[in-house]
């Protein structure tokens, strides 16, 4: 775990080291290198490596707060772990759909226990287990802090005694170093490893399997017995979860005739938790419609999730490109499911006309959407030169007739 010294951590975990930390945490961290000159001088006899510990824990837990709320007062991170850390409201959605009730659960590729402290939070009683040693101790440190049940340990997958639990969850690492993975062989565990979980969970009917992966994820490569989940926060898409096993909320097992197969969940902050799947979607393929009175943009999770049908459904509309996902409709909908625009104008895709429309409106600060157009917004707003006082969005789209400047108004 590159920047992290174990044993100065194991140090910080000491009531020496507890004492330390908390000086750093008086300190706003604007000026680190003071910070590091003022605990040398204020708690003297401690080493260099022990006093960059304590300022960097300090610093990360600042960096925390925003994600982890009070939680990050108590937590320990590394400059990895925060950056690929699951938010709360994402991991506890998880974990809630996962069951509880006192079974045991084994986190596979733990990292520094953020979703594993979400499962001992609903109820299961957990392990962590990672290949990196100090990231283990850092999971391990996380469940004590955080005054939650349960433990985390050095290992690897593949020889790990996961048929043991009765849900496995994994979070294949997908980098090497910097490096972004994309390609699900290269992942550790690698993929034949997960195709192999997600299967005994299909044939188990007392183990479940779920593992997180990118929500990129090519659905070519979800198994046929797997529930894919496609999970999005305040409209940012945060990852796709494979489900095998006995039966989420209630429904039915994966592998059974007429299951779930896809699934679209929508969270926001302190707002209800909305999850579509292809069983509430027509079947007929989307009708295809010149621009409406309305333009919905259906969150990333359905798109990702080819659920985008279910919402021109919902909204009693049509789509105005066969292969593009903005839906339009003369109905005024609230759903849960997409972002509302009322239509104001359609404006030629020109850019003289366009210029010269914008500029009666007298607008200044111009938002673009755009999906099916090449064009780059920052660049076009350059070009537009609007100086007004007025704001303005606008959609740059595909319609049945030809390219359309759409200008429209946030409803949400």
């Amino acid at each position: 775990m590159p920047g992290v010294d174990a044993a100065a951590f194991r140090f910080l975990l000491t009531p020496t080291g507890q004492r330390l930390l908390a000086e750093a945490m008086t300190d706003d961290g604007s000026d680190p290198l003071a910070l590091s000159e003022r605990l040398r001088r204020t708690c003297p006899g401690h080493r260099p490596e022990q006093v960059a510990a304590a300022t960097t824990q300090a610093a990360l837990r600042r960096a925390a707060a925003a994600t982890f709320g009070e939680d990050a007062r108590r937590m320990y991170f590394t400059h990895i772990g925060l950056e690929q850390a699951t938010n709360p409201l994402v991991s506890t959605h998880r974990a809630t759909r996962a069951g509880g009730g006192g079974v045991n659960l084994l986190d596979i590729g733990c990292g520094i226990g953020s979703d594993l402290a979400a499962f001992a939070r609903a109820g299961f009683r957990v392990t962590g287990l990672d290949r990196d040693p100090a990231t283990a101790l850092v999971a391990a440190a996380n469940l004590e802090a955080l005054d939650l049940p349960g433990a985390a340990r050095q290992g690897e997958a593949e020889s790990s005694d996961w048929r043991t639990y009765d849900v496995v969850f994994a979070d294949p690492s997908r980098r090497h170093g910097s490096i972004r993975l994309f390609d699900p062989k290269a992942f550790s565990p690698g993929w034949d490893f997960v195709q192999g979980l997600l299967s005994t969970g299909a044939a188990d009917s007392n183990r479940r399997a779920v593992v997180k992966l990118a929500p990129g994820i090519d659905h070519a490569l979800i198994p046929a017995h797997a529930e894919a989940e496609w999970v999005s926060l305040g409209g940012e898409l945060k990852e796709a979860v494979l489900w095998s096993g006995p039966p989420v909320d209630g429904g039915e097992p994966a592998w059974r005739p007429g299951r779930v197969r896809r699934r679209a969940t929508v969270l926001t902050a302190g707002g209800p938790t909305r999850s579509l799947t292809d069983r509430d979607g027509p079947t007929e393929p989307a009708a295809v419609g010149d621009v409406g009175g309305f333009v919905y943009e259906p969150d990333p999770a359905v798109i990702r999730a080819h659920l985008v049908a279910a919402v021109v459904a919902d909204v009693q509309g049509w789509l105005l490109d066969p292969h593009i996902a903005y839906v339009s409709s003369d109905q005024d909908v609230h759903t849960g499911f997409a972002r509302r625009f009322r239509v104001v104008d359609v404006l030629p895709y020109k850019e003289k006309p366009l210029r010269a429309a914008l500029r009666t409106r007298n607008v200044g600060a111009l938002t673009i959407k755009k999906r099916g157009v090449a064009v780059t917004p920052e660049d076009l707003r350059r070009r537009l030169g609007l100086r007004g006082d007025e704001q303005a969005t606008l959609i740059l789209t595909r319609t049945p007739r030809s390219a359309a400047a759409l200008l429209v108004e946030p409803l949400e």
